[in-house]
């Protein structure tokens, strides 16, 4: 894939008092492609995606957008900029006391005043897209982990966003919910033919639904390129954390053994 760059981010640096998360991350997304920036817990993966939309300001560097300076823009700028994004959080993020067909339209309704029948249609619409069509009745508390992900998806591209951003999209899910959202991204691009960032430390997710991966070690990007160069490198890092993956800490998933299929085990 050789796309121009849709997001250029270089040399960004973030630090929490004395702890450096982010130190001199350089990574370009293509438009169109599906990229996938992997790694542990805690290395900073979700805090460059909250650069990314705006919601955190570095300390050092810049990201540019379709051109424009992110870090340089006003609140108004930064909200009209957020509308070309969607974003689906870790733990889904959904309003308990609205129902799925509200939590869905909540984007309609504040961007674009949509309401009535038309908010319906477009709230049916998507939830279709998710696999969820006729859900709209229902409460956050009557679904399962893996529907709760599928419902904050269809809210992340209830605008038809530009780029979508995924923050660990299995977290927390069995391996065949995970590899049914793992599939769902990669239909999702298919359909809306959209930019996506998928942050993760799964191996097997990165794999699946990755055209292009970074591995973030210590704060910077110390690998860039396919999944197929991923699971060839001799990159140091790349290789330590394929190792570690086949040894998970106390209370973290075990390795997919469908990851074999990668080479990664």
């Amino acid at each position: 894939m050789t796309g121009r760059a849709i997001i250029d981010i270089r040399g960004l640096f973030k630090a929490f008092g004395d702890n450096e998360v982010l130190r001199g991350v350089d990574l370009a997304v293509r438009d169109g492609e599906t990229m996938v920036v992997l790694g542990p817990s805690g290395c900073g993966k979700s805090v460059l995606l909250k650069h990314i939309i705006g919601l955190m300001k570095p300390d050092g560097g810049s990201i540019v957008v379709e051109g424009r300076e992110v870090t340089g823009l006003d609140r108004g700028e930064l909200n009209e900029l957020r509308m070309r994004f969607g974003m689906v959080f870790q733990g889904a993020a959904l309003f308990d006391s609205m129902t799925v067909g509200a939590n869905v339209g909540l984007p309609l309704v504040e961007h674009h005043r949509t309401g009535g029948s038309e908010l319906d249609r477009l709230v049916e619409e998507k939830l279709e897209m998710v696999g969820l069509a006729g859900t709209a009745h229902l409460w956050p508390s009557e679904l399962s982990g893996g529907m709760k992900k599928r419902v904050a998806l269809a809210r992340a591209i209830a605008l038809d966003p530009d780029v979508i951003l995924y923050d660990e999209p299995t977290t927390g899910l069995d391996p065949v919910m995970a590899e049914q959202i793992n599939e769902l991204i990669r239909s999702t691009q298919g359909k809306l033919n959209a930019t996506s960032i998928v942050v993760t430390h799964d191996l097997h997710s990165a794999c699946f639904t990755g055209d292009r991966v970074a591995l973030m070690d210590e704060g910077r990007i110390a690998f860039e390129g396919t999944t197929d160069e991923l699971t060839k490198t001799e990159n140091e890092a790349v290789r330590t954390f394929i190792a570690r993956g086949r040894r998970p800490l106390p209370g973290e998933r075990e390795a997919d053994p469908s990851c074999d299929r990668y080479g990664l085990f």
